[in-house]
């Protein structure tokens, strides 16, 4: 083949698209760069004293729906079928959510009964918003806001709780900005196929075909809500590095990007601090506006489009407490650990009214947070407090649109260069570790073989 493939971003996205390019039946060359000293990207796990894990980016994984299975195959692939750990459907952190609403905590209703009966902080039946939302006639909008979305189908309850809880949960970001289209394309593609997102959650389930393994029928049979690992997350990115040097894939660290350049035969010039790559195709797994910035001037309209893609930063607080329990968990451990995560779109509301961010400031919102909403009361035994800068990219309204201008521009110019990571279609590792694969797969044209 004598292609070489450089891949921009040692994140989770990036060690996908090198993972699936590394094995296909005629692997093209792949060099994988990275700006800092380690890959893994947000995915980052530390022990504490007493061995204890702290994660300080995310948490678990979901096992749900075929890119759920598509990542427990990677699992199995890199070996590590026994490090995984699963939170089983009949655990009681499965089975528990709670808002923090007026004050109070309020467990989250489920199952049919739950639906049927008043149950705080919502004043009437869940049943009646799911009454309304079948009866209600299709939007006619290209995109609308989660929190508009929300309120038209569901009533201002369920869009001023609920989905603004999910909102900041997810994407620590702002319902009233957030794109329905978007950020849960499943509900924007169930109303307009079906006219009704119950409907079509309903009638539109289980087409998708699933990959199969032992670890997929488990998670399954189980009715697993999470997993993680035993080292942490992080054994995930470690594992993937350690197969791609075994493939014979070039893992540059500490090297940032300094710009990319279209040379006369159509291949790429990747500019690094004292030296230089070239590339039949680069795979950009960086984030949206980091690329906009290396982009060469003739690709000023592509640039534009990305540069409009911006993130949020996010403060995460791990706390540990001894010998404490939570009043909502029975029989909580010893040790109990807790991850506090602050900021999102607020966090710039705070900095532009002067505000400046301290892990001081970050550590003591999280105590009062834990104090306050959970009943922890005594000091944490150990605490860790990082910021995260622009970590949760914001599909906000029209997000679609700066997508198709990309696409295009990609498109009419046979640029070679295929986006991969959170900046796009969907911030959740397993969405990355899909966008990744699917990079590669455009670039090799063909399935890799798994």
């Amino acid at each position: 083949m004598g292609r070489t493939v450089v891949v921009l971003g040692g994140g989770i996205s990036g060690l996908a698209a090198s993972y699936h390019l590394s094995r296909a039946p005629c692997p093209p060359k792949v060099v994988l760069v990275e700006s800092s000293e380690r890959l893994g990207g947000w995915i980052r796990s530390v022990r504490g004293p007493n061995g204890a894990i702290f994660e300080l980016g995310p948490r678990g994984i979901r096992p749900a729906g075929a890119l759920g299975a598509r990542t427990l195959l990677l699992v199995s692939e890199l070996g590590l079928d026994s490090e995984v750990l699963p939170v089983r459907g009949d655990h009681p952190a499965a089975q528990n959510r709670f808002l923090y609403v007026g004050g109070a905590l309020h467990a989250l209703p489920t199952g049919l009964r739950g639906l049927l009966r008043p149950s705080p902080p919502f004043s009437k039946p869940l049943f009646w918003a799911g009454l309304r939302e079948l009866t209600k006639p299709r939007g006619k909008e290209p995109d609308e806001t989660v929190h508009s979305f929300a309120q038209r189908r569901l009533g201002p309850e369920v869009a001023s709780l609920a989905m603004d809880s999910l909102c900041r949960g997810v994407f620590a970001g702002n319902s009233r900005e957030l794109s329905i289209r978007s950020c849960f394309p499943s509900l924007f593609q169930a109303e307009q196929t079906h006219r009704s997102i119950l409907l079509g959650l309903l009638l539109g389930a289980g087409r998708t075909p699933q990959p199969d393994s032992a670890l997929i029928r488990q998670a399954l049979a189980e009715r697993w809500s999470q997993w993680s690992l035993r080292g942490g997350l992080e054994m995930l990115p470690q594992a993937l590095e350690t197969h791609l040097t075994s493939r014979g894939v070039s893992v540059l660290r500490g090297q940032p990007v300094c710009g990319l350049s279209l040379q006369a035969e159509g291949r790429w010039k990747v500019s690094l601090r004292d030296s230089s790559l070239e590339a039949d195709h680069v795979i950009s797994a960086i984030p949206a506006s980091v690329l906009s910035e290396l982009l060469p001037a003739e690709a000023a309209p592509l640039a534009r489009a990305l540069s409009a893609i911006t993130a949020v930063s996010v403060a995460v607080v791990n706390l540990q407490y001894q010998g404490a329990h939570l009043p909502v968990q029975d029989g909580s451990p010893p040790g109990l650990r807790v991850t506090v995560m602050l900021g999102g779109s607020w966090l710039q509301t705070l900095e532009a009214s002067g505000c400046v961010l301290s892990q001081e400031l970050f550590q003591q919102r999280a105590q009062e947070a834990a104090a306050t909403q959970l009943g922890l009361k005594e000091m944490p035994s150990h605490c860790l407090v990082h910021l995260h800068k622009n970590c949760i990219p914001q599909y906000t309204l029209g997000h679609w649109q700066k997508l198709e201008s990309a696409r295009q521009f990609l498109t009419a110019h046979r640029l070679p260069l295929t986006l991969a990571g959170a900046s796009y279609e969907g911030v959740a590792v397993n969405d990355c570790i899909e966008s990744g694969r699917q990079a590669a797969v455009s670039v090799l044209g063909t399935e890799p073989n798994s």
